[in-house]
């Protein structure tokens, strides 16, 4: 039978995009044995007839380099041993095992999940003298890949643009249909009037900006939901001196289920994140899983973002740097809210018709079948091709 291995020394198996999306999809698709292979330590997960497996390569090590070098070598190892049809990692550092793997026969895909040279080039922990020496070594790195590997998935259009086209796909990481909360959760008009950020609490995420903007709301019943954990302690200081932090909701890391009572409440969701590479070419995930719950987008005015809110009508732009911008977008949202409704209903509408997971999942499948020649589950001919 063909195997399939997807394998990273980096992400958690519990990673929505790679296990929950990628994996799983191509397992229920595919006529093929799926795996994933990780780096985590918590031992083995065996596969069903119809699930995919996942194989445990031993502890993380601690540390950057011990990783990319003792850790990337084991993982070749252990990919190599099982000799797989396909071998699809995610991980930029892991692009010397994937030549390995090439070089033994067999197919390679590599997972482009964000632009490593204009990364790099932003580093401030990086002397400047060597960032852009080390950006363009990336990018020839990247080059040689693109030209040695049979595939490669790219998560927004600027990287699609640097690889070969005819061996490129893009799969943008959009929301799976559960994440889509039913829209009788609450009526609109009923919600209190709270705005919302689902994420990780950093600078560059404009914490401290939704915090000052809610300050500067006028309707004093205005509250900021913050659902996530401050990756810096220092820094939720310096959040928590802010004003208006006494407008926020502060729960911490939560599940599933209390994200979909925040959302059902709230009057609109927060992506003000700052003009840095890692984000002025995203395609954030909370974006649209915004849209899904039904909710108006508050967003940084971002080229791509821009685009979905213009071309869908389903939210606002603002400068993510300016609480007063930020404020402005959310006093609209309080004081036209047959407006605000009717945004994230057509987000919604949009999100169930184009911007969603099974939509691109279907690209991959047919990817995996019509370039490295995968069949197909009888059932899944009709969505493939």
């Amino acid at each position: 039978m063909i195997r399939i291995i997807q394998f990273t020394t980096v992400h958690p198996r519990t990673d929505v995009r790679i296990t929950i999306k990628e994996v799983a999809t191509l397992s229920r698709c595919l006529d093929a044995r799926v795996d994933l292979f990780v780096q985590d330590g918590l031992g083995d997960a065996l596969g069903t007839n119809d699930d995919f497996g996942i194989v445990d390569t031993g502890l993380p090590y601690k540390g950057r380099i011990k990783r990319m070098t003792r850790g990337a070598w084991r993982m070749y190892c252990a990919v190599r041993a099982a000799r797989p049809t396909v071998a699809h990692f995610h991980d930029p550092e892991l692009i010397p095992v994937g030549l390995l793997l090439r070089m033994s026969g067999i197919k390679v895909i590599y997972d482009v999940h964000e632009d490593l040279p204009r990364q790099i080039a932003s580093k401030v922990y990086i002397r400047p003298a060597l960032r852009g020496i080390m950006a363009k070594s990336a990018a020839v790195i990247e080059w040689i890949a693109g030209c040695s590997f049979n595939g490669i998935v790219a998560a927004v259009p600027s990287i699609a643009n640097r690889f070969p086209d005819h061996k490129t796909i893009l799969l943008r990481n959009f929301p799976l249909p559960e994440d889509v909360v039913a829209p009788d959760v609450r009526p609109y008009a009923e919600r209190p009037d709270n705005f919302t950020y689902i994420g990780g609490l950093t600078k560059v995420r404009g914490t401290r900006e939704m915090v000052a903007a809610t300050h500067l709301v006028r309707k004093t019943s205005a509250r900021l939901q913050l659902a996530g954990s401050f990756q810096q302690q220092d820094y939720q200081e310096v959040v928590a001196a802010t004003d208006g932090w006494n407008r926020v909701d502060y729960h911490g890391w939560v599940g599933r289920r209390q994200i979909t009572e925040i959302l059902g409440n709230s009057r609109a969701g927060m992506v003000v994140l700052h003009d840095t590479p890692a984000h002025v070419d995203s395609l954030p995930v909370k974006f649209f899983e915004y849209m899904a719950a039904g909710l108006p987008v508050i967003s940084s005015d971002f080229p791509m973002l821009r685009d979905i809110i213009t071309q869908n009508k389903c939210g606002l732009i603002v400068d993510p740097m300016d609480p007063t911008a930020i404020a402005g977008a959310m006093t609209r949202i309080l004081s036209y809210p047959n407006e605000a409704e009717a945004m994230g209903r057509r987000g919604q509408r949009a999100v169930t018709k184009t911007y969603n997971w099974p939509t691109e999942g279907q690209k991959l499948v047919r990817f995996y079948h019509k370039r490295l020649g995968v069949p197909l589950k009888s059932v899944a001919v009709d969505v493939a091709l």
